[in-house]
C-alpha cells in the first residue's frame, strides 16, 4: 500500500492518512510522528550509507 503525504497537507489530510495507516497495519504510527531528531539531512545520511557498499 502506497499512501502519499505532500508538502503543506492539511490537518485534515493528514489524519486521514494516520487513520488508513492504523487501520492496516494495527499499529499506532501516531506515537512515532516527530520522534527522530536527525542532525543531519536524512537524504545525505542515505547517500552515505549507501556509499559504503562500492
Amino acid at each position: 500500500m502506497v499512501l502519499v503525504l505532500k508538502k503543506g497537507a492539511s490537518k485534515k489530510e493528514i489524519e486521514s492518512i494516520e487513520k488508513k495507516l492504523k487501520n492496516k497495519t494495527g499499529v499506532d504510527t501516531v506515537k512515532y510522528c516527530g520522534l527522530i531528531k536527525l542532525k543531519e539531512d536524512a537524504l545525505t545520511i542515505q547517500k552515505a550509507l549507501r556509499n559504503e557498499w562500492q
